[in-house]
């Protein structure tokens, strides 16, 4: 009896790490905007990305994460590699495609293309997606279809998104289900979850690096600017903290679920405090895509055969 009371608990703990991480990645959308409006979104990424990538690694190896870190690269290197890629890519497709499509539709697309994609990587690896995968990945599509002929309203030069917003926002979508399902790997490796994270940005760091040379970075240096990219650099970061604490105890439909709380509290933030406004098509297509995400949630796909 006791074991079930605390497998419960452990898993109450690990859905509230999923969503404080999704809360907290919510606000990238916003915070990009209001901080660093005419600046390149791929710049933003870097800024991000090199930031994480010199604070995680100093908290840790403080923390005397050295040994763990090193264990963890040297058990599935081509993983924490490719994890780290996977980040960089989401980072500057997410950001574009918020630029282009608006905080609320541009982080819709992305997460809510994510559980489709994935299931595309299940069935390439020989799993068979059910049918409530091929409903909810329907809907999905059909979400973003209105969503590029619809668009949003108050976002400067997105009353109809761009098809490098959607293009955007959909191969954000395709890296962070890389980036889950490779993770994953990881942590079943024995990988140490801080330990990965710390692997990531190093990597999605160095990756975007080149862009911190040719980008512009004055906005860095006003007071908005620097808050928003601390906020970026440490707040969002920490969330990845918190979601490979809950991704070792949940599985990835409940994880899929979970992470609404992040479409959803960036559309929050794009109304209540960026100003824009969802038409009423494009409303239609912003609830088709949160409810593809929601079914696509409900069940993983299930071994061929």
């Amino acid at each position: 009896m006791s074991t079930a009371i605390e497998d419960r608990r452990s898993e109450r703990l690990c859905a509230g790490a999923v969503l404080v991480a999704a809360a907290l990645w919510g606000t990238i959308g916003a915070t990009q905007e209001l901080g660093a409006a005419e600046v390149h979104p791929a710049t933003v990424a870097a800024v991000r990305s090199a930031g994480a990538g010199v604070m995680l690694p100093v908290a840790l190896l403080l923390a005397g994460y050295r040994e763990v870190i090193v264990r963890t690269v040297r058990m599935a290197p081509a993983a924490s590699f490719g994890s780290g890629v996977a980040i960089a890519i989401f980072q500057v497709g997410l950001m574009t495609g918020v630029r282009e499509a608006g905080v609320a539709l541009g982080t819709l697309l992305a997460l809510g293309s994510a559980p489709v994609w994935a299931g595309v990587f299940a069935a390439l690896a020989g799993q068979r997606p059910r049918p409530r995968w091929w409903v909810a990945t329907s809907l999905t599509i059909a979400g973003a279809a209105v969503v590029l002929l619809a668009g949003t309203q108050g976002q400067p030069g997105a009353d109809v998104p761009s098809t490098l917003g959607v293009i955007a926002s959909l191969t954000a979508g395709a890296a962070y289900a890389t980036y889950t399902t490779v993770s994953k790997r990881v942590l079943r490796a024995g990988g140490d979850g801080p330990a990965l994270v710390v692997v990531v940005f190093l990597v999605a760091g160095l990756a975007l690096s080149p862009l911190l040379v040719v980008g512009e970075l004055g906005w860095v240096a006003t007071p908005v600017g620097a808050s928003a990219a601390g906020w970026l650099a440490v707040a969002t970061t920490v969330g990845y903290l918190f979601f490979v604490r809950g991704l070792r105890g949940l599985d990835a439909p409940t994880v899929t679920t979970l992470t609404l709380a992040e479409p959803l509290t960036a559309t929050a933030l794009a109304l209540v405090v960026v100003g824009e406004q969802l038409t009423g098509p494009g409303l239609v297509g912003a609830v088709l895509l949160i409810a593809g995400l929601g079914l696509v949630g409900g069940r993983a796909p299930r071994p061929a055969g």
